[in-house]
């Protein structure tokens, strides 16, 4: 099961204050809710401020929802910085990621309660008591509030909207619409008519400052497969595919906001909300980083590190697979020989795609491509060419997964059971592919070199031990960690 992180207390007096004076720290952080007018905000709200006596507090929105609040349309819910819902248990946190990954646009609670081991009544009560919402609620919530960012952030059709948000036809987004926002998705669609000859989408990610977008561009920049990514001073650049159909993305960083721009050409507009869901995660902008650097600068040798990079996010990548492949190529070697042999495992077994200028290119193989190969053609060792197989086969036949809902600890045990992959591999793929906060690949030499004393090297056990006081952020402890050798 997903490990959970630790709840914030909701403290009414801090809520207020925060609403009072508009703190953008807060704002994601929670909600407030008027009963004199049925609506909840964010604490940034621009509209004039309710009195204290008319005010209730949540900590997300789909509690306010199921309370019977509608979203505000002038601080717009939607556009707050993301806040991943926190449980005080772990079969609700494993829930939770079902949720987020879409698997209710498709899927029943049974089916939901079925994949994480429990009973659909036992789940929901477990719901109720420490979200706030039943997960029917939250999935209603995740997808209301992602069309309503799709409305006011780009030209798609209304229909378009409807399936990129998840619901099955439009007379069920149109019925979800009036519900939530008292009126037809299309009225608020007037004002952009005209608007739809500007070539792909463009979507806001709001993330909450300090943000270092610069360090995570050198971190992608030092890996990108030449064909596949591209990465220059100012974004980042990526061909992906799904169903054979091939599309690209673009990241950059909004000039006069606290937010990332992601604008995305393909034709499956259908998976928008995957594509924009990975990219938050490669780009970390859902991270609660006050929380994050209050626990790390409790550490006296990384209180320096935090000081001088607070805004320090943990680099996702796009896909699992690649991720572990890579993880694997880049054992004892550079990241620049890394990169090569990555490039030529491309060249020589990528998939084939067109892009949208009419160009061909080469994609990351898939594992099925893989799992027979010859990779030693590419120049890599017997023994590694192995271990690339291995984990191919492995990964189409389903023995270890990327699955939402693992822990740590889980993910770890599966992968290290596979020849030829030790811990240090599966807590770097943990920390890279699932975004994992905690994973901690403790064995690693640098790392046991720069959270030593100058001079000295601590045993993989030492390290564990002192890295104890950093859960459950050891993952942004080791950026920091790198980062300063």
């Amino acid at each position: 099961m997903s490990t959970p992180l630790p709840v914030p207390v909701l403290d009414p007096r801090v809520c207020e204050q925060a609403r009072l004076t508009r703190d953008a720290r807060f704002d994601g952080l929670f909600f407030t809710a008027v009963r004199s007018t049925g609506i909840y905000c964010r604490p940034v709200c621009p509209a004039p401020t309710p009195k204290a006596r008319n005010v209730e507090y949540f900590a997300n929105a789909a509690a306010a929802a199921a309370a019977g609040y509608r979203p505000c349309l002038r601080c717009r819910p939607e556009a707050a910085p993301g806040t991943p819902l926190r449980a005080h248990s772990a079969l609700v946190t494993a829930a939770l990621r079902l949720i987020d990954a879409g698997l209710l646009d498709a899927a029943s609670v049974a089916q939901l309660a079925g994949r994480i081991g429990v009973g659909e009544r036992h789940l929901r009560r477990l719901f109720v008591a420490e979200v706030g919402a039943g997960p029917l609620e939250i999935a209603a919530t995740r997808r209301l509030l992602f069309a309503k960012k799709l409305l006011g952030e780009t030209a798609l059709p209304v229909t378009q909207i409807a399936l990129a948000a998840g619901y099955a036809s439009v007379r069920r987004f149109n019925a979800a619409f009036r519900s939530g926002y008292g009126q037809a998705p299309r009225t608020m669609r007037r004002a952009r008519i005209g608007a739809a000859s500007v070539p792909g989408v463009t979507l806001r990610l709001p993330y909450r400052a300090p943000y270092d977008f610069a360090a995570l561009l050198a971190f992608f920049a030092r890996r990108a497969i030449p064909g596949v990514e591209q990465v220059d001073a100012t974004s980042y650049t990526r061909h992906f595919a799904f169903d054979g159909s091939a599309g690209t993305l673009r990241v950059t960083q909004h000039a006069d906001a606290d937010a990332l721009l992601l604008t995305v050409n393909s034709a499956h507009t259908t998976r928008l909300q995957e594509i924009s869901a990975r990219v938050r995660r490669m780009f970390d902008v859902d991270a609660d980083i006050g929380a994050i650097n209050a626990q790390l600068r409790r550490e006296p040798r990384l209180r320096t590190l935090v000081r001088k990079h607070p805004g320090q996010r943990l680099p996702g990548g796009w896909d699992g697979f690649e991720v572990a492949l890579r993880a694997v190529l880049g054992q004892q070697i550079s990241v620049a020989a890394a990169r090569t042999l990555a490039q030529r495992l491309v060249q020589r077994f990528g998939e084939p795609a067109r892009l949208d200028d009419g160009s061909d290119t080469r994609l990351f193989p898939l594992p099925q491509t893989l799992a027979d190969a010859d990779l030693t053609t590419i120049g890599l060792p017997r023994t590694r060419a192995q271990t690339l197989r291995t984990i191919a086969r492995a990964v189409a036949d389903g023995a270890v997964t990327f699955r939402a809902e693992q822990g740590l600890q889980a993910f770890v045990a599966s992968w290290t059971a596979l020849p030829g992959i030790g811990a240090w591999t599966a807590h770097y793929i943990a920390m890279r592919a699932l975004s994992d906060p905690d994973a901690f690949p403790a064995a690693d030499l640098v790392l046991r070199k720069a959270a030593a004393p100058p001079g000295e090297t601590l045993s993989t056990r030492a390290l564990e031990a002192l890295a104890e006081r950093w859960r459950p952020w050891r993952a942004y402890a080791v950026l920091h960690l790198w980062r300063s050798a």
